[in-house]
């Protein structure tokens, strides 16, 4: 390969390692060409699977900040970059594998650290993004379901206890208001009591100025007397020079 190229090919796979979600790192010897389409194939369009040369392999990786051992790129290599889900990838690996024997996973990088071949065999085992997104989805719909039936039985409670409290609350003011009337009926009885004092005492005072008219009655009536002895007195000398 000439100089341009591998500069070219350095320069391709340092953007595939820096834009790679993962990287897996196989062994493709005894596999047909067909066997190969198919891995592409069931690996999917997020996922870019090469034949690469090992010495441009690691100059690659290593400009993008990423340290493979020497082990994982020795016979014939090709790389797997992932920019879909890694799980899901390491998953597809693994099933093909299961068919295809001679391919061999050496190891790789996900999420920025190396990973042996039995880690990712553990990632195919996971379940994928969407599985997991999809029961985080149902669980979180389950729990507002459950919130949504709490608040609606709480606002039903607080509906049927609501004109309880509302006619407790309008009783309050109702005793208060007769409270006030019969102390206003009573208030009347009270004034009411005055007058009978008033006339207990109008009657004494009345008893008390008749008994001097009374005496005056009384000491009138000898002064009648005396005048009437006094005119008989008066014409008893007049009639004995008649005789």
């Amino acid at each position: 390969m000439a100089r341009p190229d591998k500069a070219a090919a350095v320069a391709e796979m340092t953007e595939d390692f820096k834009s790679a979600t993962a990287t897996y790192l196989t062994e493709y010897r005894g596999l047909t060409v067909t066997s190969m389409k198919q891995l592409r194939r069931s690996l999917g369009a997020d996922t870019k699977y090469s034949v690469v040369k090992n010495t441009l392999t690691k100059i690659a990786a290593k400009n993008a900040g990423v340290e493979i051992a020497d082990d994982l790129l020795a016979g014939p290599s090709a790389v797997a970059f992932i920019k879909g889900d890694a799980i899901d990838a390491a998953r597809n690996l693994k099933n093909f594998q299961k068919e295809n024997p001679l391919l061999i996973i050496k190891g790789g990088i996900y999420e920025g650290k190396f990973v042996t071949t039995a880690e990712i065999m553990k990632l195919a085992d996971l379940e994928s993004r969407e599985v997991l997104l999809a029961k985080l989805a149902g669980a979180m719909k389950g729990s507002l379901a459950k919130a949504a039936r709490t608040f609606d039985a709480l606002r039903i409670k607080m509906e049927v206890s609501g004109p309880i409290a509302d006619n407790a609350k309008s009783e309050v003011p109702a005793q208060v208001e007769t409270t006030e009337v019969v102390v206003e009926a009573e208030a009347p009885a009270v004034e009411a009591e005055a007058p009978v004092a008033e006339a207990v005492v109008t009657e004494e005072v009345v008893a008390e100025a008749s008994e001097p008219a009374s005496n005056d009655a009384v000491a009138e009536v000898p002064a009648q007397d005396v005048t009437a002895d006094v005119a008989v007195e008066a014409e008893a000398p007049t009639e004995t020079p008649a005789e």
